[in-house]
């Protein structure tokens, strides 16, 4: 391989970011070079294997980062194409209104963007598009305006999920259909035709597809591009660093080493970052140089700083009725995202997780499951659960922040208890427990 190759944009990254931006750019007959750091998934069995992902973490990066504290942990990282959308839900919310004006949160204030929703409104539409989201624009009465419908319908809820619904609303929610991606066709509610390329299994939330029927960046934006003459893919590629010209300000070289440990480099008119929101961070800091001493772009000191995740939490209600629905993840609701009658601040969305079995339970919840019904099994536990996901979100604090140390490793510097109020008080509130 030559060492030295130039496109006019080079992308590192083939995730939800640089996947979709390496779709559209693919068809303006620029010459794209997509770098990642991993390899395609293997499709195999064990995809759909709750032991393999949930208790052995088959798919996870054996790299370890370190915390505030200097302890060693393991990232819920995963090194594929397509980015960690290869393990996401597919739920595809946009942001509301109002989150893009200032929000007074329990724990302090997030501060305004400098655009607002109309500015992405556009896109989300097209995005919608892109990536088969199905639902129903209006269910929703905290949501923003669209300009045009989702391309596919709301995947129905199953009996179990449709009777939840029907109970949510008789005390005054609004539960909605949740806009999620699958390549899903149903003839009658709730099953899926012969030639959908969705089944609607269980194994949406947090496994890959085994069947390529989840709109990951993988499959929705890399497959249909990538025999493009002008598109070139790059697999185990890890950009090791970003050096630039005596000015500093322009990047000629994206140092990259192979899988063999060769270190080769490229160049490009436009070279785009996007490689998660901590491994970017770590690359431009890594890229350190003598006109940019302390990471590349961050005179400000930025870099890194203001790290934000959602504060989320499992919820699972275990009821007296079984719950034999499969592909539980059709459900939302959003009546607290901004507060409650009783809390001032906001807290957040809910929606359901997939559907959870006994491994999972055993896996991600062992102690408090066992606490709570020390003599039911956690097999009989998953087939009366209903599962839900509650994501709130967390400030841009200034020390929030991804560093690295002497030797190059992450290090992720976060308060676990910031805005954790919000978290507690909607936990409460979906719980009918609330103070």
């Amino acid at each position: 391989m030559a060492d030295d190759r130039h496109y006019d944009v080079v992308v590192i990254g083939t995730g939800a970011g640089g996947g979709t931006l390496g779709h559209r750019l693919a068809t303006s007959g620029k010459r794209i070079l997509w770098l990642e750091r991993g390899p395609f998934l293997p499709r195999e069995l064990e995809n759909w294997d709750s032991g393999a992902v949930f208790v052995r973490g088959r798919y996870l990066t054996s790299e370890q980062w370190y915390n505030g504290q200097d302890d060693e942990f393991q990232p819920e990282v995963n090194y594929y194409v397509g980015g960690n959308t290869k393990f996401y839900g597919a739920a595809l919310f946009r942001l509301r209104p109002q989150d893009f004006g200032e929000i007074v949160h329990h724990g302090g204030i997030s501060p305004a963007w400098p655009i607002d929703y109309t500015d992405l409104e556009p896109y989300y539409l097209q995005a919608e598009h892109l990536y088969k989201v199905h639902g129903a624009h209006g269910e929703d009465p905290t949501a923003g305006p669209s300009s045009g419908d989702y391309a596919y319908p709301p995947v129905a809820h199953e009996p179990r999920i449709q009777q939840l619904s029907d109970d949510l609303e008789q005390v005054g929610l609004h539960p909605f259909h949740l806009p999620i991606g699958v390549d899903l066709v149903e003839d009658t509610p709730g099953q899926a035709t012969r030639t959908s390329a969705c089944i609607r299994c269980s194994k949406v939330d947090g496994f890959p597809c085994l069947i390529k029927a989840k709109s990951d960046a993988e499959v929705i934006c890399v497959d249909p591009v990538i025999d493009r003459d002008n598109v070139t893919l790059l697999t185990e590629a890890n950009v090791r660093r970003l050096e630039t010209d005596s000015t500093g300000r322009t990047v000629t070289r994206v140092v990259t080493e192979l899988a063999d440990g060769e270190l080769v480099s490229f160049s490009g008119d436009i070279v785009v970052v996007s490689c998660g929101a901590a491994n970017s961070a770590a690359l431009l800091l890594r890229s350190a140089s003598d006109s940019h001493p302390d990471g590349l772009a961050n005179n400000s000191d930025v870099v890194g700083r203001h790290y934000m995740r959602h504060n989320n939490l499992a919820l699972m209600g275990v009821s007296h009725e079984p719950n034999p629905t499969r592909f539980q993840k059709t459900l939302a609701i959003n009546d607290w995202n901004l507060g409650a009658d009783d809390w001032d601040y906001p807290l957040g969305g809910m929606q359901m997780l997939g559907k959870s079995d006994d491994l999972m339970i055993h896996a991600q919840a062992p102690r408090w499951a066992g606490k709570l019904s020390p003599d039911l099994p956690f097999e009989v536990m998953a087939h009366h659960a209903v599962d839900f996901w509650l994501c709130g979100e967390d400030l841009p604090l200034a020390d929030s922040r991804v560093t690295l140390d002497k030797d190059g490793a992450v290090r992720l510097s976060i308060d676990e208890k910031n805005n954790n109020g919000g978290r507690q008080e909607a936990a409460a509130q979906a719980s009918g427990d609330a103070r």
